[in-house]
């Protein structure tokens, strides 16, 4: 039995990225060189052509593919289980998809501290047995 292909509202996805941004319109109005109307049109539309969803994503710093593939539920999904996970390198990806540099840096930031988590341990340890 066939299904009927779901589409997918490119503008919603467009307006959940934004916000996971903490971007609003106006600001993404300004980075397109459009109306804040503009992008509330753009929000509203299931399609947008393809120049036009590269300049969205480059304004926004993910990719094409981020935007079109984008699912919420995922998002959050990973998100809980970076929170959850001690070695959140293995979910590095999702935290790229959104916003690269920050992301990362954030990553490198919590595996350092892990690290140096793991030094404060061993000099503990080393004390205690007199050394």
């Amino acid at each position: 039995m066939s299904h009927p292909e779901i589409k997918q509202h490119i503008g919603r996805k467009i307006v959940r990225i934004r916000e996971l941004r903490g971007m609003k319109q106006d600001t993404l109005a300004l980075k397109l060189g459009v109306s804040q109307q503009t992008v509330s049109r753009i929000e509203q539309s299931e399609e947008i052509d393809d120049a036009r969803l590269a300049e969205i994503a480059s304004a926004l710093e993910v990719t094409v593919e981020a935007i079109r593939n984008f699912n919420e539920d995922a998002v959050i999904n990973h998100m809980n289980n970076i929170h959850n996970n001690h070695d959140s390198s293995v979910n590095a990806v999702i935290y790229y998809q959104l916003s690269p540099v920050d992301r990362i840096t954030e990553l490198y930031e919590r595996l350092l501290e892990n690290e140096r988590e793991k030094v404060r341990k061993l000099e503990e340890r080393i004390r205690e047995l007199g050394g």
